[in-house]
């Protein structure tokens, strides 16, 4: 790995530990975690690595093959956000802190092995920082309990409101199983693939263009799904209390039909797209316990649809990349990964057809965009274990 020979070369003498996170997709279920909906996730073979040797002084002394700057802090001494690429981490710190008393720092070096952005790459530093910080202080952290503090992290400290469905992928995945979550109550299931099943390959088309959540118009969704649902409870008569607690999971679907012409039409669309996400989920989970894996797909292609048109995400690049891949002979399904504005998406694809596709897509996707030669790429994965099945 990069980050070992980093590490070496910076600190003159190997690292004592590595850390890794896989990082995830989520066919069906996006944009629903966050309001206690459900969501069906693979875990992949590609990730963040960390090289790390302890520090008994308490100092988190941390360098990023991906971005400039060394980060540093003390175990004891989180402060406000830097607003830098290591606000994760102190994050992380923060978080872990609350828990259990931490006296032993690190030095470490993080390197990605995919672009960054849409496949839930924060929530993979969280958690593989995390599983470093807990060896070097002698810390266990049940599987629940290590998706709390990654969600506490980024929710509360970083300031982005995701649901769990990050961190629920990259640690309790399990390699050829579908994750089948229902984020009110973490009850989760591992459905796995079928013998029925059409062999498949996970493709990830990077657009070139990156991003950061806490920047993008993220929050802006999630508050107007949020405030259709508020509305949604006040025309119905029924009892809410305060904003940030309403959650659509708690507005039945009939009430949401019942009303939603009365809501401003972008909450009806943002509401339209977390009720018929909750029926795909549902729906994909079934299709992928019988092995259908076609239609799985098409549901995954739904997925996608209904993020550009009714929770509105996705730079023209994204969307672009999106109507090649249903365009492309061999892809089962797919939409954009992540928080839909900018970053990658994501296909299940024939693993017999993945040179053509590779060479279909880059060449229609270059085509409209050419300036994103040399930015844009192709990567073929497979599913893999969350960090909890490691």
């Amino acid at each position: 790995m990069q980050c070992e020979e980093k590490f070496a070369e910076i600190y003159g003498r190997d690292p004592e530990g590595m850390s890794f996170s896989p990082y995830r997709i989520c066919p069906i279920g996006a944009h629903s975690d966050h309001n206690l909906g459900k969501i069906t996730g693979l875990a992949i073979d590609k990730g963040i690595h960390i090289a790390f040797r302890p520090k008994q002084n308490g100092v988190i002394e941390m360098v990023s093959l991906q971005f400039p700057k060394r980060a540093q802090w003390h175990i004891r001494e989180v402060t406000e956000k830097a607003g830098d690429w290591a606000d994760y981490l102190r994050g992380a710190t923060w978080a872990l802190s609350k828990l259990y008393p931490l006296s032993v720092g690190l030095c470490g070096v993080i390197e990605g092995s995919l672009p960054i952005g849409g496949l839930s790459s924060s929530a993979a530093v969280i958690l593989a920082f995390l599983d470093a910080l807990c060896k070097v202080n002698r810390i266990r952290l049940a599987p629940m309990e290590l998706i709390q503090v990654a969600y506490d992290a980024e929710k509360n400290y970083v300031g982005v409101n995701v649901g769990t469905l990050d961190q629920s992928c990259e640690v309790l995945s399990q390699k050829d199983h579908l994750l089948y979550l229902d984020c009110k109550d973490n009850r989760f299931e591992l459905i796995p693939q079928s013998p029925n099943m059409k062999p498949y390959k996970i493709a990830i088309f990077f657009s070139g263009l990156e991003h950061s959540l806490a920047g993008s118009k993220y929050n802006m969704r999630v508050d107007e799904l949020r405030s259709g649902v508020y509305a949604l409870q006040a025309f119905s008569g029924a009892e809410y209390g305060k904003f940030n607690q309403a959650n659509a999971r708690d507005v039945p679907f009939s009430v949401y039909q019942a009303y939603k012409d009365k809501l401003p039409v972008q909450w009806m669309r943002r509401c339209e797209h977390w009720y018929t996400e909750f029926q795909r989920v549902e729906a994909g989970a079934e299709a992928w316990r019988r092995g259908d894996l076609e239609t799985y797909g098409k549901l995954s292609f739904e997925s996608g649809w209904s993020s550009i048109h009714n929770w509105e995400s996705g730079a023209p690049e994204q969307i672009r990349l999106y109507e090649i891949m249903r365009e492309t002979d061999g892809i089962y399904g797919g939409r954009f990964s992540g928080a839909g504005f900018k970053g990658c998406c994501m296909a299940l694809i024939d693993p017999d057809k993945a040179d053509s596709i590779r060479e279909s897509v880059e060449r229609a996707y270059l085509t409209s965009y050419p300036e994103m030669k040399g930015r844009y790429s192709f990567h073929l994965c497979v599913s893999a274990d969350g960090i909890a099945n490691q």
